[in-house]
């Protein structure tokens, strides 16, 4: 498979939050790491590339929402479980899911280096996360994956730590489980640009 199907515009624009996904053929760790080298560039605050990642494949990724689904279940309303099992089979049909991380090692060795800025890194380290998130999403859709963004930390960190050997100074910041798109979301609204941009001149 190609690397940059899409455009840059047509990735921005067809970029949306995919829940149900299936396995897309083709995809493995050398397919995968051409679309991360090019992420690596995205830039940090400082260039502290503070952002770490663990991608999970095969079954390592299936028993990643396996994990993720039984944590749920402890603290999710019976009534209410049925719609989260749902998801989580979503997110488990695809092909693999990245985990996003910040290395506090390297944001406090900053706050160190730079005692100036030091109150501010702990933030732009959560930038560089979100441009790296971003980036990645961006790449996996212009190779037409279906991708979405989840949040079960803090209820998974101790699992996610123990089952990957992940230093104790990494925190998990977001999953992203990516796979071939296996639903349509409807139209995105926007607010009036006017209401968003202000223009001074």
């Amino acid at each position: 498979m190609s690397i940059e199907t899409k455009t840059l515009k047509e990735a921005i624009r067809e970029r949306r939050s995919i829940h149900s996904l299936t396995k897309k053929a083709g995809v493995d760790q050398a397919y995968l790491d051409k679309i991360i080298e090019t992420v690596r560039y995205a830039p940090s605050a400082f260039n502290m590339q503070s952002t770490r990642m663990v991608v999970l494949l095969n079954e390592k990724h299936e028993q990643f929402w396996d994990m993720v689904t039984k944590t749920l279940e402890a603290v999710t309303p019976a009534e209410h479980f049925p719609s989260t099992l749902e998801k989580m089979q979503g997110f488990k049909g695809g092909n693999g899911t990245i985990l996003f991380f910040e290395d506090q090692a390297v944001v406090e060795g900053y706050m160190e280096q730079a005692p100036l800025y030091a109150s501010n890194f702990p933030g732009w380290s959560l930038q560089g996360d979100a441009i790296m998130q971003y980036a990645m999403w961006l790449s996996l859709t212009s190779e037409g994956f279906g991708v979405s963004i989840q949040h079960y930390n803090p209820l998974i960190d101790n699992q996610v730590q123990e089952m990957y050997g992940v230093p104790g100074n990494w925190t998990l910041i977001a999953q992203m489980p990516f796979g071939e798109p296996n639903n349509t979301p409807g139209e995105k609204t926007f607010l009036p640009l006017d209401d968003v941009v202000t223009f001074v001149q």
